[in-house]
């Protein structure tokens, strides 16, 4: 079977890649430009800038999925914490929304029979209350730019699903971790690589967070249509179902950091008052950063085991040992 991934240089298409070889699929991708870091035996198409993209513009492109199956939909403009752009919500339409639903529809038209999109919890929203976890059935239209440019991307999606017959798959991780990942979490293990004191040591919150291994495994499930047949046009929220706080993750990584490299220095964690480290994050306009270390974000990934038996082949102790083997 043939599959077409997109986001293919990125920390997740990379890794999807990777075991879709590995299970002796075959994979044509999508860049930018071409790669040289993507293996010989790929077909890369390349295509520019996602932002470019017009439906209008595409009859070029309408071969690119002559053969494909399924398509594993990855691309996209992150969420950026300093977002510079005048109208943030305009330039994450143009990648997440409209060039989403430009490859939709020419997958469909050229007989696709899966499009597979990784859309983001953030269209659920930021936070959680303590024991009111997501769940795929709630109702909510994030405000959030990032948030909202997913949420219109699966709506348009599933509309398209309906209307052509092509059956739509759509995946709201949380946070990922694992080989390879960038932005705050590998900020985070850079701090905790320093021997510094830091004042998280008494922060209760609960957050959930997806180990790339397990989403990828994921992914692979939804490729496989025989065995993933009631994904049909079906969204789910997973993760590694062991939700931690704050402090309690970076316990986890100083004790990671301990077995990986047992002389090298790290952090220390010690109690400070959640309130005034609020207080400060929010003068100096990190309030952003503040939720993200004291709030809380649960998920129900319960639909993901009881409709497709789905469960994480790795706990966070080992994707966390695993990924710092690789820093």
């Amino acid at each position: 079977m043939k599959v077409f991934v997109t986001g293919a240089t990125g920390f997740l298409g990379e890794a999807i890649i990777k075991n879709l070889l590995s299970e002796t699929y075959e994979v044509k991708v999508l860049v930018r430009q071409p790669s040289p870091v993507i293996p010989s035996v790929i077909e890369q198409v390349v295509i520019g800038d996602l932002a470019n993209l017009k439906l209008s513009e595409c009859s070029s492109l309408k071969s690119i999925f002559n053969g494909i199956e399924v398509v594993v939909h990855t691309a996209a403009r992150v969420h950026i914490m300093d977002d510079n752009v005048i109208d943030p919500l305009t330039e994450f339409r143009k990648v997440n929304r409209d060039a989403t639903l430009v490859l939709g529809h020419l997958a469909a038209q050229s007989g696709v029979k899966r499009f597979i999109f990784l859309s983001s919890i953030k269209v659920n929203g930021e936070t959680t209350r303590p024991g009111n976890p997501f769940t795929p059935d709630d109702e909510f239209v994030p405000s959030d730019p990032y948030g909202l440019s997913k949420y219109e991307a699966e709506q348009g999606l599933l509309a398209l699903a309906k209307e052509t017959g092509m059956e739509v798959v759509i995946i709201r991780p949380p946070l990922a971790y694992g080989p390879g990942v960038k932005g705050n979490f590998i900020s985070m293990v850079r701090w905790m690589k320093k021997p510094v004191p830091l004042p998280f040591g008494a922060i209760y919150n609960k957050r959930s967070f997806i180990a790339l291994d397990n989403l990828v495994n994921f992914i692979i499930l939804c490729v496989d249509r025989k065995n993933s047949s009631k994904a049909v046009n079906q969204i789910f929220l997973i993760s590694d179902d062991k939700d931690v706080s704050t402090t309690q993750l970076l316990k986890k990584v100083l004790h990671a950091l301990k077995s990986s490299s047992p002389s090298s220095p790290r952090a220390w964690l010690f109690p400070f008052p959640i309130c005034i480290m609020t207080f400060f994050a929010l003068i100096l306009g990190k309030h952003d950063i503040a939720n993200r270390l004291f709030g809380s974000l649960q998920i129900d990934s319960s639909k993901a085991r009881s409709l497709l038996g789905w469960t994480p082949v790795v706990n966070m102790d080992e994707q966390l040992s695993k990924m710092l083997k690789d820093t």
